[in-house]
């Protein structure tokens, strides 16, 4: 008996096979619970007819055919009205919880956020090895809105849930049936087969709702719920959500199912209306919109195969990881022997490593290591498709290595530079056939970070571009594409914050008193912590060559030259802006370091002042939006949101602030403004002024955001 709807195009289909009842979700690409679409509604109606059909005796929801089970609420609806006459997937899911026959969701794919929460719903689940399930929603600042928080300590217990959803962390079906959200793993879900396992396994199996269960708080500790909330401060500080689902799982303990669905859908819209979740929110659908690759997309990312790093430093060794975990060929060359030896031992370490915690297998582990080869000889570079210079950042050596690399690979072979700071038109003057050449700039350590600025020259082609795009995707980088100026866009922005740092320093504050106030913020390291983990000698070295080539436009600070100049480097010399004689861990106040300071105070006839740290985070937010407005005016930057994602992923931005444009906008332009004109008249800050971009921004003839 088949029965129901069979049109291909429909968002649901229904067929039955003697006394089973299937419900099929055919939203694709990802099987979304669109409202305004009708998804749950559909889903709802045809459990509300194979619930009055006297024939049907078990209900089975599942994708169709390819699809998985369901990803969860429709992101295009999100922060949206939706379609009132509707119904959503809270009340598809309450519907659940009233039904009198087994419903069972056959999970596979990616079933995450309201995908799982329709799942927990059902009576049973059976999940097969290509499931991935996640309660993700606290990564956009919200918590499981659809009765998560009051269904899975149900199921799975207090402490188990509370992890599984205060992480967002993605799991496999075997790990989901040892922590019980899963009842039984099967290998396909065909109609038949799973008819056949339901027959078998459940047909005498009596159900109870998840939301009727008891919860264990038996085991639970004295003060539990604190505590954990203190376990998780420092890692969470700053993002209501995680907080909030410990709120409303301490509520799933203390009262009735029905009650904790109420507060559940009060702390739920708390989060929704707040400014953290609107700037994670954001940041969710920026990058969305930064990875996109440019039309006409006309190569195909399956021609490249084989890469090549030059330079077996930090630098290229973190890059040559990335490729090679993700399954490329690559050589990683080196004239010193010395390096590719080191090279070659702490990549192994860091293989090791992954081992050790079980995220790769020792079979894997050997399959890496055969992506890899280390060469001294650039001859053997001539087979690849794509080359990456990583030396020294110097434009004398890199012109040498582009030259001699521009003579070896063929011309279809796309070549970059992971320059910081260098400009990629005139190193691709090295390069014959220049619309293959750009610049594709890693961050330290490149096979950690995420972010990759992806640059594109005046003569990269559109091909060329999309194909690095797609590449880095490939292998796990967030690319977003800026154009050509000293610093690019990341870099450009951190030097007029440290600038302006440094300026503080001179007028009255110490560098732990900077730090205090932007770590206060919720950047993980202050400017002056930072600047010496990467070295003070690094941008010693930048400062250098922008005076040479006259590209200094703004204040000049002449304190980290001085520290420098005493052979204070940071923490490789054991001293920089703070003293590091204790170890790295324990940064203590470098006397030498501020006695320059004051020197230069003195030097510049200022007196020194007690800053407030309001005044701090605001001057240096300020430098970051005032270089990110100028950065769009001369279309470095392509959009406000690309500024923050390079901000969120690259600099430690705190996300639930958004990124320093979205920072900006929740500001606003009155206040901007205003602090503007305050600072100007200050001693030593004659350099703050209002920009063209703010005074449009102003004027309201454009946005913020």
């Amino acid at each position: 008996m088949v029965g129901g709807l069979t049109l291909d195009n429909l968002l649901v289909k229904r067929n039955v096979i003697d006394n089973v009842g299937f419900i099929k979700i055919n939203n694709p690409p990802v099987n979304a619970m669109s409202v305004n679409k009708g998804v749950p509604q559909i889903i709802l109606d045809s459990l509300k007819i194979y619930e009055n059909d006297s024939t049907i005796k078990f209900i089975v929801i599942l994708g169709e055919e390819k699809l998985n089970f369901s990803g969860g609420a429709d992101i295009s609806e999100f922060g949206k009205p939706t379609d009132s006459g509707k119904a959503n997937l809270r009340d598809l899911i309450n519907y659940l919880d009233k039904i009198n026959k087994p419903c069972f969701a056959i999970i596979t794919g990616p079933t995450m956020g309201g995908g799982l929460e329709l799942a927990l719903g059902c009576h049973f689940r059976l999940a097969d090895q290509s499931a991935k399930l996640a309660l993700p929603e606290v990564k956009l600042g919200i918590l499981p809105g659809a009765g998560g928080t009051q269904r899975l300590p149900r199921l799975i217990g207090v402490e188990k849930s509370l992890h599984f959803m205060v992480d967002g962390s993605v799991i496999n079906s075997k790990t989901a049936k040892n922590l019980g959200i899963v009842d039984e793993l099967i290998e396909s879900k065909n109609d038949l087969d799973i008819k056949k396992i339901i027959l078998e396994k459940f047909n005498d199996k009596k159900f109870i709702r998840v939301s009727e269960k008891e919860i264990n708080t038996a085991n639970l500790e004295n003060n539990f719920f604190s505590n954990f909330k203190n376990s998780i401060l420092k890692k969470k500080r700053g993002f209501p959500a995680p907080f909030a689902i410990v709120d409303c799982v301490e509520k799933s303990t203390k009262t009735t199912f029905s009650e904790g669905m109420k507060f559940e859908r009060q702390e739920f819209q708390k989060l929704v209306d707040s400014v953290e979740s609107a700037a994670q929110r954001y940041l969710f659908f920026s990058e969305r919109s930064a990875t996109k690759m440019h039309p006409p997309i006309e190569k195909n990312m399956d021609d490249i195969k084989t890469i090549s790093i030059l330079g077996a430093g930090t630098m290229g060794t973190g890059i040559a990881i990335s490729f090679m975990k993700a399954g490329f060929n690559v050589f990683l060359f080196d004239k010193n022997k010395t390096n590719l030896e080191k090279s070659e031992k702490n990549i192994l370490n860091i293989l090791n490593g992954m081992l050790m915690k079980n995220k790769i297998s020792e079979i894997k582990l050997n399959e890496l290591k055969e992506n890899i080869s280390f060469i001294d000889n650039i001859e053997e570079i001539g087979v690849s498709d794509l080359v990456i210079e990583a030396v020294f950042e110097e434009f004398e050596v890199k012109k040498e290595i582009l030259s001699e690399v521009n003579k070896i690979v063929g011309k279809k072979t796309i070549i970059a530079s992971n320059t910081s700071t260098l400009d990629i038109n005139n190193l691709s003057e090295f390069v014959d056939e220049p619309q293959r050449f750009l610049g594709l700039h890693f961050f330290s350590p490149a096979h950690v970070m995420k972010l990759l600025e992806i640059v594109k020259g005046s003569k990269t082609s559109l091909p060329v571009l999309n194909t690095c795009i797609k590449l880095a995707k490939k292998i796990g980088k967030v690319p977003v594409t800026v154009g050509v100026c000293d610093g690019f866009v990341g870099n450009r922005m951190i030097h007029r914050y440290l600038k302006e740092a440094n300026h503080l320093l001179e007028e009255g504050a110490l560098p732990k008193d900077v730090d205090d106030a932007i770590e206060e913020f919720g950047f993980a390291m202050g400017p002056f912590k930072m600047s010496d983990l990467a070295g003070l000698d690094i941008g010693w070295a930048i400062r250098k060559r922008r005076k040479k080539n006259n590209l200094d436009t703004h204040k000049y600070s002449n304190i980290p030259d001085r520290i420098c100049e005493g052979g204070d480097f940071g923490q490789k010399t054991g001293r920089g802006y703070y003293d590091y004689s204790d170890g790295p861990r324990d940064p203590k106040p470098n006397k030498i370091t501020n006695q320059i300071i004051i020197s230069e105070s003195d030097a510049l006839n200022i007196t020194r002042r007690s800053i407030s740290n309001k005044e701090i985070v605001s001057r240096l937010m300020l430098s970051l939006i005032t270089e990110g407005l100028d950065l769009l005016d001369e279309n470095i930057a392509s959009r406000p949101s690309d500024i923050d994602v390079i901000y969120s992923y690259g600099y430690g931005f705190p996300r639930y602030r958004g990124g320093p444009m979205f920072h900006a906008n929740t500001i606003g332009v009155e206040k901007i403004v205003s602090e503007i004109e305050e600072f100007s008249k200050l001693p030593n800050c004659e350099h703050w002024k209002i920009g063209n971009r703010l005074l449009k921004i102003k004027n309201g003839e454009i946005n913020f955001i």
